[in-house]
């Protein structure tokens, strides 16, 4: 069995794919969007409000030049451009993982100092075909971090895997929640 192979029987095990609404999604309030709209495989949109990430006081990111992937029942993630990123912070955290989507993932730490934050972002820096926008990009959970979209406080996705940033504007359910795994 190749690698084409197994990439497409990953890709194929996801039954919602933003075509129908399931029974148990909420319905979106004026002015929010469901994430059960959203595609599956994912789709990448420019972003341009300001994205603002901070580790306590330390400015990690500011930018308004984010991509936001938007995939079936995940609320976006946000994957900053580096050269909006103070990098000197990130060290790789010696690990990686693998999406049927996007393609090899690296991890990283923040170091400053004493202080550190394990396994805080991720980036692609070899996507796979139709992610390629996010090869000069990373992505940070929100969970130890202070992050903003246009000066609203994000709530982080549920799970510790999942890295996706919870808006007001978004409705749910959303992966990450108990009794998600079959989604």
């Amino acid at each position: 069995m190749d690698s084409f192979d197994s990439l497409e029987r990953a890709r194929a095990q996801w039954r919602w794919r933003g075509k129908d609404r399931p029974a148990f999604a909420d319905l979106p309030k004026e002015g929010q969007v469901s994430v059960w709209n959203f595609p599956r495989p994912p789709v990448l949109v420019r972003d341009k409000r300001e994205i603002v990430v901070r580790w306590g006081k330390t400015l990690l990111a500011q930018t308004r030049g984010a991509w936001a992937v938007r995939e079936t029942s995940h609320p976006p993630t946000f994957y900053l451009p580096m050269s909006d990123v103070k990098d000197a912070l990130l060290r790789p955290a010696g690990q990686g993982s693998f999406c049927e989507w996007k393609g090899p993932a690296h991890y990283w730490d923040l170091m400053d100092g004493e202080r550190r934050l394990p396994h805080v972002s991720w980036s692609y820096p070899q996507p796979l075909a139709g992610a390629e926008p996010l090869a000069d990009c990373i992505a940070f959970y929100a969970h130890n971090l202070d992050c903003t979209v246009d000066g609203v406080q994000v709530v982080a996705q549920s799970g510790g895997f999942y890295g996706g940033w919870i808006t007001p504007d978004l409705s749910g359910p959303f992966k990450g929640e108990p009794n998600s795994n079959d989604w």
